[in-house]
C-alpha cells in the first residue's frame, strides 16, 4: 500500500452508465473511458451500473508525476470508495487489465468477479517507442487541423486503427489550438512502469477470466501457468479474428462470452 505521503486523493473522471450490481471498466495505455463507451451501454443494458474510467494521466482525469500499478490500483481504490462501490465486476484491458489484476490482489473483499482483456501477469519488453515517438512529434504551434496530425502520425505508424485510436486524445484547448489529454511527458517517462509484472506473492482465488485475441502474441500458451498462480480459478478463453484490440474487433463474441461469465 501507499503511504499517505506519497499518494493524494485522485479524483478519477468517469462515465456512469446504467443502474445495478457496479461494473468497472479500465481502458488500456494511451486510451480512455471513451474507448469502451459501446460496450458500456450494452452491459448497462443487462443490468449493471457501468463506470468507465480514466485512469491517472489519461483522458479527463488528472495528471501526476507519479505513475505506477500500486498508484493506478490506489486510485480506484479511492475512487470505489468515493462511489460506496461493493461486490464490483471488474474489466480491464492490457494496461487495465494490469491494474485490475493488481486491485483485485490487494482489496480481493471489494471485487466479485474479474475480467482481463489480453494480457498476462508477467513482465513485458518495451514496445511503445513507435508511439510514443509519434505523439512526441506533434507540434501543436503549427498544427491547424486533425488530419494535420493524422500526417504527421502517419510518418510514423501504418496502421489506421492506431493512428485512430491515438487521436482520440486529441483536444481543443481554449486557445483554439489543439493539446493532447494524455500526460505524455510522465507516460514517457515511466513506460517501463507499464510492463512490469503482478508481484509474485499476490493471488486473487475468486471467479476471474482472461480473454486473448486469437491474432495477438500478449497472451500465449506457456503464460497458462503463471496465470493459474496468481488467479487460481481463472478461466482463459479466446476471441476468434481479434488481435490486441480484440473487443473493438469482435464486439459481439467479446460481450457474449464476458457475459456469459458474469451471469453463470
Amino acid at each position: 500500500m501507499l503511504t499517505a505521503d506519497s499518494h493524494y486523493n485522485m479524483k478519477l473522471h468517469s462515465i456512469i452508465l446504467g443502474e445495478g450490481q457496479p461494473f468497472i471498466i479500465l481502458h488500456g495505455f494511451l486510451g480512455m473511458s471513451d474507448n469502451w463507451k459501446t460496450l458500456g451501454k450494452k452491459y448497462s443494458e443487462a443490468g449493471y451500473q457501468v463506470h468507465l474510467i480514466d485512469q491517472r494521466n489519461h483522458g479527463r482525469s488528472p495528471h501526476s508525476d507519479d505513475f505506477s500499478y500500486e498508484h493506478l490500483s490506489n486510485d480506484l481504490f479511492e475512487y470505489c470508495t468515493d462511489h460506496n462501490l461493493k461486490n464490483i465486476i471488474l474489466l480491464g484491458h492490457s494496461m487495465g487489465g494490469k491494474t485490475a489484476m493488481e486491485f483485485s490482489c490487494s482489496y480481493p473483499d471489494k471485487v466479485e468477479r474479474l475480467i482481463v482483456a489480453d494480457i498476462a501477469p508477467k513482465y513485458y519488453p518495451l514496445h511503445h517507442q513507435d508511439i510514443l515517438d509519434s505523439l512526441s512529434a506533434l507540434d501543436f504551434e503549427s498544427i491547424q487541423s486533425r488530419k494535420d496530425a493524422e500526417e504527421i502520425l502517419g510518418g510514423y505508424i501504418n496502421d489506421i486503427g492506431t493512428k485512430m485510436f491515438l487521436l482520440k486524445n486529441l483536444y481543443r484547448r481554449e486557445g483554439k489550438t489543439f493539446g493532447l489529454r494524455i500526460n505524455l511527458n510522465i507516460l514517457t517517462k515511466k513506460v517501463e512502469e507499464i510492463g512490469k509484472p503482478l508481484s509474485k506473492e499476490k493471488s486473487f482465488n475468486k471467479p476471474s477470466l482472461f480473454l486473448k485475441g486469437e491474432k495477438s502474441n500478449y497472451i500465449k500458451e506457456t503464460d497458462t501457468e503463471l496465470i493459474k498462480n496468481h488467479f487460481p480459478l481463472a478461466k482463459i478463453g479466446t476471441i476468434s479474428n481479434g488481435g490486441h484490440w480484440l473487443h473493438a474487433e469482435n464486439p459481439t463474441e467479446f460481450y457474449d462470452k464476458s457475459i456469459f461469465f458474469i451471469k453463470n
